[in-house]
């Protein structure tokens, strides 16, 4: 028996994840949910998991963060992040936190079955286009772009002042004030040596960190 932890802010989605794996499996899986960091946290500190499925977007708590944080409580948890933002957004970050596979959520059925069951197999999972990205990134000549120098939860905000979101917006979608928004786009314009919103969008969209508006 295996037993899966789903950790995402949506009941929609855990249903529809553990209906598709139910439907292609012959039993033998024990599903957990989490619908928070928080609740995440404090399943794995209470319970032993063979896999969890974790999504970035958990409202106030980053996903990679959280995820950083079930890796101390549990050095050997395989972890496999489906999301919805793109690979180029946050897989080199969700690896070096210690994710076992990352995918998008709008992958086939076929790649996501296969990506889960690969790591709840003991494998890990990467699509071949960012296996190949990130080889490249591991050429030690080329310098880090200066988005890397960002945390996690900087990261989420500027990518979403690059969507076009106001801080308010922003503020309500993350569960956070305007001031503490406000000091995250200040952090982020120092940190990438940059003026303005439009820089950051330019900066964004050219790295292919957002799609073009």
């Amino acid at each position: 028996m295996h037993r899966i932890l789903i950790i995402d802010d949506h009941t929609v989605v855990r249903d529809g994840l553990k209906r598709m794996w139910e439907d292609s499996q012959n039993g033998g899986i024990l599903f957990g949910e989490a619908g928070s960091g928080p609740e995440a946290i404090r399943l794995v500190e209470q319970q032993l998991w063979d896999m969890a499925v974790l999504d970035l977007s958990l409202g106030a708590n980053n996903g990679l963060d959280v995820l950083k944080q079930l890796k101390q409580i549990r050095p050997k948890l395989p972890v496999l992040i489906l999301s919805m933002h793109s690979e180029e957004q946050y897989a080199r970050r969700a690896f070096q936190a210690g994710a076992a596979g990352y995918i998008t959520k709008d992958s086939t059925r076929a790649e996501l079955l296969g990506a889960l069951n690969k790591v709840k197999d003991g494998g890990r999972y990467i699509s071949p286009n960012l296996a190949e990205r990130l080889l490249t990134q591991l050429d030690k000549s080329i310098p880090d772009a200066p988005h890397e120098c960002l945390s996690n939860r900087e990261f989420e905000v500027m990518c979403l002042i690059a969507t076009g979101k106001t801080l308010s917006e922003i503020a309500e979608l993350l569960s956070l004030s305007d001031k503490t928004i406000s000091t995250y786009r200040a952090r982020i314009l120092e940190k990438m040596a940059m003026k303005t919103n439009a820089e950051l969008t330019y900066y964004a969209i050219q790295n292919k960190l957002v799609n073009k508006p």
